[in-house]
């Protein structure tokens, strides 16, 4: 039997073909690797690992969620006709379902190792890249408990009902869930997609991002000829504005242009609404 896995082993490592398709093609084969090798490409099963090579930019973003959890799972392909069609849509809702069915929080690597049909989730994605022709590759992957906690989603470019080319979700608390709470919610994740934010609010952003913008903003107005009295005053209301354009809660309200996020969820404080996180995924 360790011979027989040897040269499994192998047969993958030649061809990027899936566990089945190389026990298959090796038992047809007499367990001859280079009759093995040529079946799989007649197959188109074969050389699968040569297209990972290709740049793959295209692609979309699934949301999938139990009672547990809430997963969304980015997947590039190489074009934007391939990220369209069902093979690659029902590849994508299938690795979905994979993620509730373990129904725990998973890194990339942790996830493309799980078992799947008799070899594992990366074996799943060579077969269809094989399939398919096209580069694919897991690009990103985020897993939330719903323990305490809402969620609201939008999708924007929709290929199906839960998945399209971007994805904003937001993890919120409220008293109630009333209409007007889900409204929120929903708008909210709309700002996001449109908006791009970095951060929920400046103490979450990155302080080395934060000290390298102050540097750049200081040196701009040192070179502008400012007096050096005036310099600090004139950086306070660069980096306010600056932190009003990455952290969600100081932007500018897209629907109400002369409030921002957090003057917006305090007109909710009747509900006790609490914004918690948000995450955002697009191509």
């Amino acid at each position: 039997m360790t011979k027989i896995n040897d040269l499994i082993k192998e047969l993958r490592e030649k061809t990027g073909a899936g566990f089945l398709d190389c026990k298959k093609s090796l038992d047809e084969n007499n367990n001859d690797i280079t009759k093995s090798i040529e079946a799989l490409r007649k197959k188109g099963l074969a050389k699968a690992s040569k297209k990972s090579d290709r740049a793959a930019i295209e692609g979309a973003v699934g949301i999938y969620s139990n009672k547990n959890i809430t997963a969304l799972i980015k997947v590039n392909s190489e074009t934007d006709f391939a990220a369209k069609s069902n093979t690659f849509l029902d590849f994508l809702d299938d690795l979905g379902k994979l993620l509730l069915e373990n129904n725990a929080n998973l890194s990339k690597e942790e996830f493309l190792n799980l078992n799947y049909d008799n070899g594992t989730v990366q074996d799943f994605f060579n077969s269809m890249i094989a399939k398919i022709g096209e580069n694919l590759i897991l690009n990103d992957l985020i897993i939330k408990e719903n323990k305490n906690s809402n969620f609201a989603f939008y999708i924007h470019n929709s290929y199906r009902s839960n998945i399209g080319k971007i994805i904003s979700i937001v993890r919120y608390s409220a008293n109630e869930k009333s209409d007007d709470i889900e409204t929120l919610s929903k708008n909210l994740c709309m700002h996001i997609a449109a908006m791009k934010p970095e951060s929920l609010d400046i103490d979450d952003l990155d302080k080395k991002l934060v000290n390298n913008e102050e540097k750049i903003q200081k040196e701009l107005i040192l070179n502008s000829g400012k007096p050096s009295s005036i310099v600090d005053k004139i950086l306070e209301g660069k980096m306010k504005k600056y932190f009003s354009e990455v952290t969600l809660l100081n932007q500018t309200y897209i629907l109400d242009q002369d409030k921002t996020i957090k003057e917006i969820i305090s007109q909710y404080n009747s509900s006790n609404f609490k914004l918690i996180s948000f995450d955002l995924i697009s191509l």
